[in-house]
């Protein structure tokens, strides 16, 4: 019979745990979080995509810069025609509406291109080559006045005359060679020339196709490839527009302060002033110093410094104030950007980056203003048909569908 009470002193009664020790417990621990312990931070994981993503940047970059240099041969005088056919492109398109066949439009408008080409070039070269007996003469009375100059500073005339020799010595060293150079470089300057004109011509009459085909194999969404040509030709067309506008600009002031001068070559200073302004910030410099050497050595010092406040002013003071009226909020762009832009192109593609550099970073911006916007609109569309009560059914023939 078991007796509850008894069984009390009858049992084992455990043993009692030492002090200090506890029972020890088990934690579950999941796998994923251990990898995540030994992972590298976010911000670490970012930097290094962003480092890759850099490096694959640089890589392309080069690339396309090799590239281009392989294939200049090509790729230039195609990239040449296709600036003109767009900047020229509205007026085919105008004659076209006119019922004048796209073909006849193409080649009216680059003969007219070529007509322009020549007629500034017979303006620069040939006054050049008739006043060249003068332009000698005055050089000359130039290094004389350099040498006198020099005088005042104290250098001996010996030194300077020397110096002076060597300096004309080296000189018609280097204008042998490159009229070696220019000689032995014919043959690429006449291929230049024609196929930059063969593209032209078939790019302004078959221009709307191009860019229709260049829409449908962007690689992005059709309407996207449409904003994205558009923008680009917009932003060409409207910087040619205003450097043509800045270039007149440039080139009357500073003929006109040729003709005050009585500097000769008035006309063809005002030409190389006007064709050089279509080369960003170089040819400003060029232009200017072949203005002022020309007047130092035809009219003397004090009509030289007022031919360079002149050019100064030109290039300065009152550009700035008919620029961006030229402009207008087209560009879009900081001036320190487009100096930025326009030496970083021209560094890595030459002259064809810098004249590209504005015009394609204003495109650039504006594209991406536009497509921001348009993704906008359609969240906001999206999130009104989201809170929108459900459209009624619609009841087809049979009834309802």
């Amino acid at each position: 019979m078991n007796i509850p009470f008894l069984d009390r002193f009858t049992k084992k009664q455990p043993e009692p745990k030492p002090a200090g020790d506890e029972e020890a417990t088990v934690v579950q621990i999941d796998a994923t979080a251990l990898s995540r312990v030994f992972s590298a931070p976010i911000w670490v994981r970012d930097l290094g995509l962003l480092a890759w993503f850099l490096v694959g940047v640089a890589v392309l970059l080069v690339g396309a810069t090799w590239l281009l240099a392989v294939t200049s041969t090509i790729t230039i005088p195609v990239v040449v025609g296709a600036i003109l056919a767009t900047v020229a492109g509205p007026l085919v398109t105008k004659m076209h509406k006119r019922r004048v066949p796209r073909a006849a439009g193409a080649a009216i408008v680059l003969l007219g291109l070529v007509t322009i080409g020549v007629v500034i070039f017979l303006l620069v070269v040939g006054g050049l080559v008739e006043q060249s007996a003068e332009i000698e003469q005055s050089v000359d009375e130039a290094i004389e006045k350099v040498e006198d100059w020099a005088k005042d500073a104290g250098v001996e005339s010996s030194s300077t005359t020397e110096n002076a020799k060597s300096g004309a010595s080296a000189s018609g060293k280097t204008l042998l060679e490159g009229i070696a150079a220019g000689i032995a470089g014919l043959t690429s300057l006449v291929f230049f020339l024609t196929f930059s004109a063969f593209a032209t011509f078939f790019l302004l009459k078959d221009g709307p196709a191009v860019r229709r085909f260049v829409d449908r194999h962007l690689g992005v969404p059709v309407d996207v490839a449409t904003v994205i040509t558009g923008n680009v030709i917009q932003s060409l067309r409207r910087y040619f527009l205003g450097v043509t506008i800045v270039a007149t600009f440039n080139a009357v002031v500073v003929g006109l302060a040729a003709v005050l001068l009585d500097v000769p070559l008035a006309g063809t200073i005002a030409v190389v002033v006007f064709v050089t302004a279509y080369i960003p910030f170089i040819g400003a410099f060029v232009s200017g110093a072949f203005a002022v050497l020309l007047t130092l050595s035809s009219q003397g010092t004090t009509a030289a410094v007022i031919m360079l406040i002149a050019v100064i002013l030109a290039n300065g003071l009152l550009q700035n104030i008919v620029q961006p009226i030229a402009f207008g909020a087209t560009l879009d762009l900081n001036p320190l950007v487009v100096l930025i832009v326009t030496i970083g192109f021209g560094s890595l593609f030459g002259m064809i980056g810098m004249v590209l550099a504005a015009p394609l970073t204003s495109a650039g911006i504006h594209i991406s203003r536009e497509l921001s916007r348009a993704k906008a609109l359609e969240a906001t569309a999206a999130e009104g048909r989201e809170g929108a009560p459900p459209p009624p059914p619609e009841h087809g023939l049979l009834g309802t569908s």
